[in-house]
């Protein structure tokens, strides 16, 4: 996270250079056609590649101990690109039904557009996967835990059934990270990320990544992205660069101060349900301590009062922001029902759990006391 994948320039520059570049020049047309033949590899242009995004690319693919990794401009754009590259018309995906909002869209109004069967399922239940998975399938897309509900899917049980149905397996592990969860070490074949989250995890910078196999990397995703152009800025790349180096403290103390702000709100009244994965009472508890190092930094809760209370609630908040985004230093939170789930409709945002009193609390670095503080007032306004 700090020493990987740096390429020096003949200046011996201390932190890594940005090579703020559309394109590159030739010595003669003999090595421009070369280059284009790929008979002597090089940067040629950088929707391509470019050497700051490829420092990214490198220190992600040591992170998260993967063959390969190609940067993407968005988290978003990561998703899919993991998917269209390796799925044609006739296809067949089955993914886990509790996704962010723009996932979901992707899985199940963009996908089927271009003759690519999509179907949805509760990622919990093992069962369902036997089912959904006992047809030939070209690909498994899940997120765990997943937003905003914090469900939890069982990765090695998942991805056996998914390989013995002939299925590649995505895994979206942004809200675990690379130091959380290693999906590829359950067997998932393809791991993405918005490093717009916590590898970033400053407010500054959008940007994406997929990992997995050397082949899937150069002989399906990089085509694709060579072609789309969905190429991550060099400056983005230096700033996510700046993040890997500070993800492990960021985390350690991010993770403990949501257990402890978990804890804290599982002991108020005005608060039906606390759900947070490092906590006992979490559904799937067990699973989560089994899959992953810690509880994360996300707490989702439901409280009294329906989306009236919710919002008083979040008026209410005086240190806490209001913001869709998460994995920042300053803690966010947000109301999933009328903004990042609110298109999915109030029938698929209850079978995701997703109720009008449900907040999303993304945890910073502000000091705990100082948060239970702010929560303590705000819950006066419910």
């Amino acid at each position: 996270m700090i020493h990987g994948g740096v390429l020096r320039s003949d200046f011996k520059e201390t932190a890594e250079a940005i090579y703020m570049t559309s394109g590159f020049v030739y010595s003669s047309a003999e090595e421009a056609e070369a280059a284009f033949a790929n008979t002597k590899p090089r940067f040629v242009y950088s929707r391509f590649s470019n050497p700051t995004v490829q420092m990214f690319e490198s220190r992600m693919t040591l992170l998260e101990g993967a063959e390969d990794a190609r940067a993407t401009a968005s988290g978003m754009a990561a998703v899919f690109a993991s998917l269209a590259c390796q799925l044609k018309a006739g296809d067949r995906v089955v993914a886990a039904d509790a996704l962010f909002g723009s996932c979901q869209y992707i899985l199940a109004e963009i996908l089927p557009r271009y003759g690519i069967e999509t179907v949805l399922i509760d990622g919990r239940d093992l069962g369902a996967w036997r089912k959904a998975l006992s047809k030939p399938t070209a690909a498994v897309f899940l997120e765990t835990p997943s937003n905003p509900g914090l469900r939890i899917v069982d990765l090695k049980a998942v991805c056996d059934l998914a390989h013995k149905a002939g299925a590649s397996v995505v895994v979206d592990n942004v809200f675990a990270t690379p130091l959380l969860q290693k999906p590829l070490e359950y067997g998932a074949d393809v791991v993405v990320y918005s490093a717009t989250k916590h590898i970033d995890g400053q407010g500054r910078a959008l940007g994406g990544i997929v990992l997995g196999s050397r082949s899937f990397i150069n002989d399906k995703l990089q085509p694709f992205l060579r072609h789309t152009g969905p190429s991550l800025s060099p400056m983005n790349a230096w700033l996510l660069l700046k993040g890997l180096e500070t993800l492990e403290l960021r985390l350690d103390r991010q993770c403990a101060s949501a257990l402890r702000v978990a804890q804290f709100l599982a002991s108020q009244k005005k608060i039906e349900t606390v759900l947070y994965p490092g906590l006992k009472s979490h559904p799937q508890h067990a699973l989560a301590k089994r899959q992953m190092k810690a509880g994360g930094t996300l707490v989702s809760f439901d409280l009294k009062g329906g989306k009236a209370g919710a919002f008083r609630f979040l008026n209410a908040l005086k240190l806490i922001l209001i913001s869709n985004n998460l994995g920042d230093s300053k803690s966010l939170t947000t109301h999933p029902a009328t903004t990042t789930h609110q298109r999915l409709g109030p029938e698929l945002r209850r079978q995701q759990g997703i109720g009008d009193g449900m907040v999303r609390l993304s945890v910073g670095l502000e000091a705990p006391e100082d948060l239970e503080a702010d929560l303590a007032q705000a819950l006066k306004a419910v």
